[in-house]
């Protein structure tokens, strides 16, 4: 067990009282994907999360399965590929943000069933950026605009605010020094739509029972 929480932040919570068994999964530091990121670097491996979530998802005995999110953001295809799968997952679903969840962090953040954010945890919505040589063409305009409308389109379809207010809150300028977005701290998230509670763990584990109990 420890060797599991160890390399990937997973453990099982076990409810005497109520008879449920919840996984808890970790999405920490930086989302990794098609390439492999510093050795030094905290980083959550999709190709690790997305079979763990398939095995979870077909385990009877398993009745919830509740994130723990403190990221900064990674791989935008990659993280989005996993807030798709987190989504899709038809047993209850909990998030629970702590410290930050940044760029593509915010699709894994609303991708669960219901959102806590801790009151001093916060969230920034930004522009699509890639590291390295960007060929300046009209065609690298247009493959930017599709990434963010895919992403602004999932934020929209799981959260409770409107895919042009995602938009603007992108590109929104003053806010992040010398760069574009918006910056949310805890109430803040919950008060634009995009989560459902400021709060603490308790409260992540309290919802996510009772939408179990609904479910038995």
């Amino acid at each position: 067990m420890d060797d599991v929480i160890k390399e990937y932040g997973m453990t099982t919570l076990n409810s005497i009282r109520e008879g449920h068994f919840i996984k808890l999964i970790s999405i920490i530091g930086e989302i990794e994907g098609h390439e492999s990121a510093p050795e030094k670097m905290k980083t959550t491996k999709y190709e690790h999360i997305l079979p763990i979530l398939a095995k979870l998802q077909d385990e009877q005995e398993v009745d919830g399965i509740l994130f723990l999110i403190n990221t900064v953001g990674g791989d935008v295809s990659c993280g989005l590929a996993l807030a798709e799968f987190i989504a899709s997952i038809s047993k209850p679903t909990a998030a629970f943000v702590i410290g930050d969840s940044h760029s593509i962090g915010v699709p894994l953040s609303v991708a669960a069933d219901y959102t806590v954010i801790a009151p001093s945890a916060t969230v920034i919505i930004h522009p699509v950026r890639m590291n390295g040589p960007v060929l300046g063409a009209p065609q690298t305009y247009e493959y930017f605009n599709l990434i963010q409308e895919r992403i602004t389109q999932f934020i929209a379809s799981h959260a409770d605010v409107k895919k042009e207010q995602v938009k603007e809150w992108m590109v929104r300028p003053g806010i992040l020094s010398r760069d574009l977005g918006t910056i949310f701290v805890g109430q803040e998230a919950v008060d634009a739509g995009l989560y459902q509670k400021a709060g603490g763990l308790c409260d992540a584990l309290e919802k996510l029972r009772a939408m179990i109990g609904d479910e038995l």
